[in-house]
């Protein structure tokens, strides 16, 4: 069916609604996810800093920012939440713990907020990268780019690089700048938060101290990075996963085939606040977290989508580049006959 025919539009028309079922928050599901993340993590935090100050032996500490970390995965989910307003059906609400969530997480949030939209609106679009997004080159950019670029690009891509120091630069370095372009409230949300975390490292500093305090934040902040870059890089590349020029761009397609339903074992699916089911969230941002299970099951096309394995998301590690001709995401090592050709002038 062509992506614009009146059956096509209404068929969307109704994928829509059914989707939208599931967006009204829910109070005593949102309070109950607070409860049962924010107790158990700041009660981690507690413990650490009592070990510590104890003199323990610092493993003991390490092992215990594990569980601290995945709390922190939760917290940040109720952050994203918040950016697309639908923890709570209050707008005050949703930006008071939006900003409560930013600080522990370190992360400013009507800048995220807005960077975040973006990503939205253009997630699957050739034409409109770049922004929120992972970077990705198509296999004719990276032809014709030159040799310093392509460097850059596959330093970027290196899976020790992209999962070991990109989360720390960008939750330690990149999100204490507003992002280019923002506006007076996006930049305002930077200092707000930057000022909230040099607020807790003055009180670390007469209590438990800064060096023991970074010495449990690190962890838990790297980890948790690692782990939300992994999920956000999965969510849109992987095999079979859909892109499109401006023209022929389809935001339904781009939600669920652009997507990915990461399909977690249950207790990594409660610690990444079902996160995993990726092309719902797409199809309809304003359903909170703690409806997309149920959405999943109540809406037939949603089930339809085939789940993206822990197993199979390992082969996205080796696809680098979209090719156009092709339809795919492809490795570098599959291009190497047309570097040969681009370089002879072919």
């Amino acid at each position: 069916m062509p992506a614009h025919s009146p059956q096509a539009v209404t068929s969307e028309k109704k994928w829509y609604l059914a989707f939208a079922r599931y967006e009204s928050p829910r109070l005593r599901s949102a309070v109950w996810q607070l409860v049962n993340t924010f107790v158990p993590y700041l009660g981690l935090w507690a413990v650490m800093g009592f070990l510590i100050l104890r003199g323990y032996p610092y493993w003991i500490i390490l092992a215990l920012t594990l569980p601290a970390a995945a709390m922190s995965i939760r917290i940040f989910i109720f952050f994203h939440d918040c950016c697309h307003g639908s923890f709570f059906v209050s707008n005050r609400a949703n930006k008071i713990l939006g900003y409560i969530s930013g600080i522990l997480t370190l992360t400013p949030y009507e800048d995220w907020r807005r960077a975040h939209a973006s990503h939205h609106a253009t997630a699957g679009d050739l034409d409109r990268r770049g922004v929120g997004d992972v970077w990705t080159m198509t296999v004719e950019e990276y032809l014709a780019a030159s040799p310093l670029r392509r460097l850059a690009y596959r330093v970027l891509r290196n899976p020790v690089v992209m999962f070991g120091f990109v989360p720390a630069v960008l939750s330690l370095v990149c999100h204490r700048f507003p992002h280019r372009g923002a506006g007076r409230r996006e930049r305002r949300s930077v200092l707000i938060t930057n000022l909230a975390i040099a607020g807790i490292l003055g009180v670390a500093s007469v209590t438990i101290g800064v060096g023991a305090y970074l010495s449990i934040q690190l962890p838990i902040t790297i980890i948790a990075g690692t782990v939300g870059v992994w999920l956000f890089y999965v969510q849109h590349q992987f095999e079979g996963v859909y892109w499109s020029r401006h023209r022929e761009w389809d935001p339904l397609r781009a939600a669920m085939e652009g997507s990915s339903y990461y399909k977690l074992p249950k207790i990594l699916q409660w610690c990444t606040g079902n996160i995993g089911l990726h092309h719902i969230h797409h199809a309809r941002p304003g359903v909170p977290n703690y409806n997309l299970q149920r959405c999943h099951d109540g809406v037939e096309p949603a089930r339809t989508v085939e789940p993206l394995t822990i197993w199979k998301s390992l082969r996205s590690l080796r696809m680098n580049l979209w090719d156009e001709r092709e339809g795919r995401l492809v490795s570098f090592r599959s291009i190497k006959d047309r570097q040969a050709q681009a370089a002879s002038g072919c």
